[in-house]
């Protein structure tokens, strides 16, 4: 478990494309050998007559010793462009424009500058006249990133100055350094399965530990004594051995309540070494979503692997990242781990999916446990409409009407258990009424519940718990659960 403290900021600057390579200080050093100074001879000679003949002599001036030029001081420094609301920007060192229209998340490569203090100027991409820093930032023979973090609109931009640590780890080992420079999250925790690699990280804090060369299931938790908090992102990272990874956390948790629409990232980069590995790019998006009313808390495994654990009732998962491909999935009662109330293979083709966990596990019931695939649908409608997908997961009710208060317009006709109707509607605020199913969409109303949808979100509204709970095995009461697709 590493600890970490708090990291300098110095006045300083940003970024350009994503690094994967990183220059060694010898090898830009290489092109500045010395200049030999190259020196001559001067002859003097006198002559006589033939007749009186004189001994001439030649004097000769020393060849100096060449003067080798040194090779100049210099520092190697990359910059970072993790600011979520600043526009694409242009970075200036000694008034010499060093990158040009850097966008959010890119990190450059390293730059060889001379040592010394160092004049650094950030603007708006094309726009000398908008600045949004300017500094001087004092470097030594050393390797540096220089990230922009914080944020315009609250006034709190500023270059995070890192120095970076590029010897190269064995070769059967990584070492990689998270910074967290996501400005609206809390302290967290980074694990990866039960191994905690990094403890109470808080904002402009950075570490560095090293691991076995493998690839990693990495979460971000809010910070907690146990580091078993929520994971608020989960990621996969190839890390390689005899290379130096930095992984920094960049953008919004929650990006809906801030002013740019930058959600949360992981930026991975080469610091040193072989190279290779980096973010893992999947193509599935695998959600679970616990709705057997009668059943225990579970956990879920994908490939023999604990992906969620400890799910109650009621609960759905965020999207976990899966390989296009055949996956393992057991669910199996948390405080029980031997029994297991499901567990196949799932041939998932590109995509997002909701694995369902519907019915009960009385085996009278007339819906017994099920687990149902459900593809989901996570592309935005347009900008003044919601999607709504409307899942039946009550297994006491019968099929059933979902009509709008005050229009009586029918949002679903007739859906039995485990049916799922999907629907746009204008963005707003609605009540819903649950009825018994007829041909005029009038049945008695079951259950009424508010619900605000906004425009270009897709949404899943699953109707789920007992109708009649005081007859059934569980005190679980019919609710309306809506939660977002995208």
């Amino acid at each position: 478990m590493v600890r970490f403290g708090k990291t300098v900021i110095f006045q300083s600057a940003l970024s350009s494309p994503v690094a994967m390579t990183n220059i060694k200080r010898r090898d830009v050093l290489r092109g500045f050998g010395g200049v030999a100074i190259a020196g001559g001879l001067a002859g003097c000679m006198g002559g006589g007559t033939a007749d009186d003949e004189t001994e001439t002599t030649t004097t000769s001036t020393p060849t100096p010793t060449p003067t080798p030029t040194p090779e100049p001081e210099t520092a190697m420094l990359r910059v970072a462009h993790l600011s979520p609301d600043a526009p694409n920007v242009d970075v200036y060192v000694d008034d010499s424009v060093a990158l040009s229209d850097v966008p959010f998340g890119a990190v450059s490569d390293y730059l060889s500058v001379p040592v010394g203090t160092r004049t650094v100027k950030v603007t708006a991409a094309g726009d000398e006249s908008t600045v949004a820093f300017e500094g001087d930032l004092d470097v030594a023979e050393a390797t540096y990133t220089v990230a922009a973090v914080g944020e315009l609109a609250e006034g709190t931009f500023e270059p995070l100055v890192l120095e970076d640590d590029v010897s190269l780890p064995a070769d059967d080992t990584a070492r990689v350094r998270v910074v967290h420079a996501s400005p609206d999250a809390p302290a967290v925790d980074v694990t990866a399965g039960d191994t905690v690699l990094f403890d109470g990280v808080s904002f402009t804090q950075s570490g560095s530990v090293e691991v076995p060369a493998d690839t990693y299931a990495l979460q971000v938790r809010g910070d907690t004594e146990s580091n078993d908090g929520d994971a608020v992102a989960e990621f996969n990272v190839e890390l390689a051995g005899g290379t130096v990874y930095t992984v920094f956390a960049a953008g919004y948790l929650t990006p809906d309540d801030e002013s740019a629409d930058a959600g949360f990232r992981p930026v991975v980069v080469v610091d040193a070494g072989s190279g290779g590995g980096g973010l893992v790019q999947r193509d599935v998006s695998l959600r679970a979503a616990h709705l057997s009313p009668d059943a225990p808390n579970v956990d879920v495994l994908v490939d023999d692997a604990v992906a969620l654990a400890d799910v109650p009732f009621g609960a759905v998962s965020d999207y976990l990242a899966l390989t296009a491909g055949s996956h393992q999935v057991t669910i199996r009662a948390t405080d029980a781990p031997d029994t297991v109330v499901f567990d196949e293979t799932l041939d998932l083709a590109a995509g997002a999916y909701t694995a369902a966990a519907l019915g009960e596990l009385d085996s009278g019931a007339d819906n017994g446990f099920a687990v149902s695939l459900l593809e989901d649908d996570r592309s935005a409608p347009a900008d003044d409409a919601a999607r709504i997908r409307v899942l039946h997961a009550s297994p006491d009710a019968p099929a059933v009407d979902v009509t709008v208060v005050g229009s009586g317009d029918a949002l679903v006709d007739g859906a039995a258990f485990g049916d799922a109707a999907t629907v746009e509607v204008p963005a707003g605020e609605y009540t819903l009424q649950i009825r018994g199913d007829t041909d005029s969409n009038d049945g008695d109303v079951v259950a009424e519940f508010d619900v605000a949808v906004e425009g270009g979100r897709a949404y899943t509204a699953i109707a789920l718990g007992y109708l009649t709970p005081d007859g059934e095995p569980a005190d679980a009461a019919f609710d309306l659960s809506v939660v977002a697709d995208n």
